[in-house]
């Protein structure tokens, strides 16, 4: 059996330096931890998380990595605060990550997603150690025809909300940079990350679902569900990430360019599910004490896309890669994860961490019943 603590990756990350923007958020600071396991000297950049709870908090991470804060929207900012910083990895997740404030905000969506994924190459650019580079972007960038299949890496590019529309252009920015500029074999590769709706503990996310479940469990206070038949691919956090890191794995191999373009992680088709099943799902894990539901018509809002999959055979493929947890088993890390946090809150990166190491575990099984690696031995 695959043993140690980084049975997916090969060693590579091991010691290395990597520079994740977006750290004080859901998704970046899970990151930052999970590299943090594999041995990586972590350096974060991005705004101060926003007022009230956060994973940046509750993990201690202001505490436990090279944590930098600027706007990526101010290139003068950006670039004094990642003085003397020479990363051989980028993983790029600082964004405005949510539809309903992109109708609030959009000129603002555009800057941070479009231009501020220019200004954060920008500097990638001055680093002379740069080996690989991650862009994550979102199931949301393509062009949404509400059918029945997964949209694949070829699909085009599109947008009806300004977040969708400014992921769209984060991939033509990316797009754009990897051709100009990372476009030599021997030299740093770039390749964008789409994942789908990502839910797992510490997530404080605004008009979330899982956030709203949480804090409606919390303050003992129903919740309305917005748009219950919605029909989303619902993954824990923990998936895409494992992802993002098989890729960046791939990268630094000697093969790298090989992988530089454009990589979907999403769920099987049984994590692709309505949004009333993933409340039943997450009401199931919580127990006693989950909130009571109010499935009444909402007023009318903003559109949100109906229907939306991914299909990511590319990645099971070409990577190896493959999602781990059932829903249900999601559903109940992510319960365990809000549970712990309302009984006092200590702890909270322990308990991460066995969750990282829980599915680092899944994964090493995975690998032994398949027999397909995620990646070479370290070069």
């Amino acid at each position: 059996m695959a043993e140690g603590p980084d049975p997916g990756f090969g060693g590579v990350f091991a010691g290395r330096r990597v520079l994740v923007t977006g750290h004080t958020g859901f998704k970046g600071g899970w990151l930052c931890l999970w590299l943090q396991q594999l041995g990586a000297r972590v350096t974060g950049l991005a705004l101060a998380p926003e007022p009230g709870p956060s994973f940046f908090a509750a993990c201690g991470l202001d505490q436990a990595l090279d944590s930098r804060i600027a706007d990526i929207r101010d290139p003068g900012a950006l670039a004094e605060a990642l003085a003397g910083a020479d990363a051989e990895v980028l993983f790029h997740l600082a964004a405005q990550p949510l539809v309903r404030r992109s109708y609030q905000a959009p000129a603002a969506t555009f800057e941070t997603n479009a231009g501020g994924t220019a200004h954060v190459l920008d500097a990638a650019l001055r680093m002379p150690s740069l080996q690989a580079a991650v862009v994550v972007s979102s199931d949301k960038c393509y062009e949404n025809r509400e059918w029945d299949w997964g949209y694949r890496e070829s699909d085009p590019l599109g947008g009806h909300d300004p977040y969708s529309a400014s992921k769209a252009c984060t991939e033509l920015v990316a797009g754009a940079y990897r051709n100009a500029f990372f476009a030599a074999p021997d030299g740093p590769q770039l390749a964008t990350a789409r994942a789908g709706n990502v839910f797992g503990g510490g997530d404080w996310g605004a008009e979330r679902l899982v956030p709203d479940l949480a804090r409606a469990a919390a303050a003992d206070q129903p919740l309305q569900i917005r748009r219950p038949q919605a029909v989303r691919p619902w993954q824990h956090v923990l998936e895409p990430l494992s992802g993002y890191l098989a890729l960046a794995a791939r990268l630094l191999g000697p093969e790298g360019a090989e992988f530089a373009g454009a990589w979907n992680f999403g769920p099987p088709l049984a994590g692709t599910v309505t949004v009333r099943e993933l409340t039943a799902l997450f009401c199931a894990a919580w127990g006693a004490g989950a909130p009571k539901m109010d499935f009444s018509p909402a007023e009318d809002g903003p559109h949100e896309a109906g229907l939306l999959r991914l299909d990511s055979t590319r990645a099971r493929l070409r990577l190896g890669w493959q999602p781990q947890l059932a829903l249900p088993e999601a559903a109940a890390m992510t319960a365990e994860w809000y549970r712990a946090f309302q009984d006092g809150g200590t702890g909270m990166a322990a308990l991460s961490r066995a969750q990282i190491s829980r599915y680092s575990s899944l994964m090493a099984a995975d690998a032994d019943r398949t027999g397909i690696r995620r990646q070479p031995a370290a070069q």
